[in-house]
């Protein structure tokens, strides 16, 4: 390439150890060379979607002949070279320095700024990251070079880099630099000669970029004539019927920016009062940012196949691990994000999206078939966390998220089980939904407050995800039952019958109910009461809450959280019929410290038993000392 001037080009090191992180990146990251391809061509198509959307407000920019978007890759074997072109928007020097200088610097990102402040685009963003996607180029070039020419503008530049630790970039004479948008071209590495053939670069190029909604030309030769290998018909345009699953596999890694397989795809078109198509999937994998607080859904919004936002509330957040898009035909060009939120068609889309994607969930849910219940627990066990808050936020769907929700419980064994198989199983005058909530599965199982729903043979949910302690809370029922925490209130065991086999309570006898009350005395304002317990059937004794109060796990979240000046006194419970209490009854008075340290250990037992250290670790162990000097000989 020949330069506008004949001084040196100048010469910059990559920001924040590029070269480190760009071994890294490219040894590490993409595990298939051929991915790089992809990436080029993804961030060729932003480039014209980029395009497209400043043509909207200012039309010379797709002044000339070529106004019809392109990307173009010509091969020349001889030389090991390949080269990836379009006629997008382009980069001036100062862009180009600023997107390729910088690892996961997004180009995108840029955009969004510049644009932000327009009143006619404010708050358009795209969805493309030209960031870490074009240094996939250096796995099979030890040289890239980068031309472009900013749309509507004169000078042009060039950026080129071996990607061991610096980048030159100067001006370019326009004459050998692209008529508008950017020329990537790689100086293939002797290993990767095969991006230089035809065969190998079209079954690539069909095979994961043929979605794009820009057409792409293959040249076998520089000076061959293009021959157009995809025709940039977007995907979601065509019949389901027309699309192969590895099609959207494709499409769905090129969008979501994964590199798994979709464990549901939904892909429709409404139509009616308003038209709008759908393509929308379910990660098999988990993001690493699911729970990151800021994050928001993925969905793109066009409108008739212009990119508009990323930032439109298509789906509430309970499904904001959803990738994919919407494309309106109804909403204008020109629409900004104001208007969008409050614009009565996306309410419209908003509300037959989210319906249509939990009646799918809800479908595969309930399958018969065992691939098919296998592949929705999957989807639970990755998700079910997030959709669970949808029971807290969304009180118009709670019926239809709880018929989704699956859980663990006392009867579940290493399965799952659903609303449906809970209600099944209810006991003879159960009026309540029972759960346990906590954040070990295994210590929720072994919770004393269990004992007597267990000896009756009550199923009880066991909820370990920190939302269960919030969405039990706001007022969900189900078939006319309430849910009801088995560590708050009484329990009302008393109209259920017992297992056959298992005893019935009796009263307290007059020694432990006189020794029940001493207790209490005793522990005085450190507990609201002490009391004989009817769930209570092996352990001594338990913690629980009182019937007004909140769950003991949801008030040990928000007092940690800074949201609960002070946790409520909770209700010591005493089993009258255990041996232990049995015995400490018969003591009567003639023992006073003995049973004052009793009375203190029994407290701290229930406090351990529920997760929490004793109420004074030193005086515990003194206590704990005492009782056992007394046993020994």
């Amino acid at each position: 390439m020949t330069t506008v001037t004949e001084a040196a080009p100048e010469t910059r090191p990559f920001e924040a150890d590029v070269a480190k992180l760009l071994q890294l990146m490219v040894h590490s990251i993409y595990s298939e060379k051929d991915i790089f391809l992809r990436e080029l061509i993804s961030n060729a198509a932003d480039a014209c979607e980029k395009l497209r959307y400043d043509a909207l407000s200012d039309a010379g920019l797709l002044a000339g002949d070529d106004a019809q978007p392109r990307i173009t890759v010509t091969l020349d074997a001889d030389n090991r070279r390949l080269t990836v072109e379009d006629n997008g928007i382009g980069m001036g020097e100062v862009e180009l320095a600023e997107a390729l200088g910088t690892i996961a610097r997004s180009g995108t990102k840029a955009f969004v700024e510049r644009i932000a402040a327009s009143k006619e685009a404010e708050g358009a963003q795209l969805i493309g990251q030209f960031g870490v996607g074009f240094y996939s180029a250096f796995m099979v070039a030890d040289r890239v070079e980068v031309a472009s020419r900013r749309a509507g503008a004169g000078d042009a530049a060039l950026w080129a880099s071996d990607g061991q630790g610096a980048y030159t970039i100067q001006p370019l004479d326009p004459s050998e630099a692209p008529a508008r948008g950017t020329r990537v071209t790689l100086h293939l590495k002797e290993d990767a000669a095969s991006f230089a053939e035809a065969y190998t670069v079209e079954r690539t190029i069909k095979t994961q970029s043929g979605h794009v909604p820009v057409p792409i030309s293959l040249k076998d030769k520089p000076d061959a004539e293009p021959r157009q290998i995809a025709d940039g018909a977007a995907l979601w345009t065509r019949p389901k019927a027309q699309v192969t699953g590895q099609e959207y596999a494709d499409f769905y890694q090129s969008v979501a920016g994964q590199y798994d397989t979709p464990a549901l795809t939904l892909h429709y078109r409404a139509e009616g009062l308003n038209d709008y198509s759908v393509l929308a999937f379910v990660p098999e994998t988990k993001p690493f940012d699911l729970f990151d607080p800021d994050r928001a859904g993925r969905l793109k919004l066009y409108v008739r196949r212009v990119f508009i936002t990323d930032e439109a509330h298509i789906l509430p957040r309970y499904l904001r691990f959803v990738r994919g898009l919407v494309d309106s035909d109804d909403l204008p060009l020109n629409v900004s994000r104001e208007m969008i939120q409050e614009s009565p068609i996306l309410a419209t889309i908003q509300k037959g999206v989210t319906n249509r994607l939990l009646s799918e969930l809800g479908k595969l849910a309930g399958s018969e078939e065992e691939s098919e219940a296998e592949r929705y627990q999957k989807i639970w066990e990755n998700f079910g966390p997030v959709l669970k808050e949808g029971l807290y936020e969304d009180y118009a769907r709670r019926e239809t998220l709880l018929g989704l929700a699956r859980f663990k419980s006392t009867a579940s064994g290493a399965g799952w089980r659903s609303m449906t198989d809970y209600v099944g199983a209810l006991k003879e005058n159960q009026t309540a939904i029972y759960y346990a909530v906590g954040a070990d599965l295994d210590r929720l199982a072994a919770s004393p407050q269990l004992e007597g729903f267990r000896a009756r043979g009550i199923e009880v949910l066991l909820l370990n995800d920190q939302i269960d302690s919030f969405w039990v809370t706001a007022g969900v029922d189900h078939d006319g039952k309430p849910f009801k925490s088995v560590t708050q209130g009484l329990a009302d065991l008393g109209l259920i019958p017992l297992l056959e086999g298992q005893a019935p309570a009796t009263p307290a006898s007059d020694d432990v109910a006189g020794f029940i009350g001493f207790v209490k005395q005793t522990l005085g304002d450190a507990v609201a009461d002490v009391r004989a317990s009817e769930r209570l059937t092996e352990s001594a004794v338990c913690l629980v809450a009182s019937d007004s109060g909140m769950d003991r796990q949801l008030e040990r979240l928000l007092a940690a959280s800074g949201r609960l000046p002070e946790a409520a006194k909770p209700i010591l419970e005493i089993n009258p019929r255990h041996e232990l209490i049995v015995r400490l009854g018969a003591l009567g008075e003639t023992d006073e410290g003995l049973r004052e340290d009793a009375a203190h250990l029994l407290f701290d037992e229930a406090r351990i038993a529920d997760g929490e250290p004793p109420a004074e670790p030193r005086a515990f162990a003194s206590r704990l000392a005492r009782v056992i000097g007394r046993a020994l000989p």
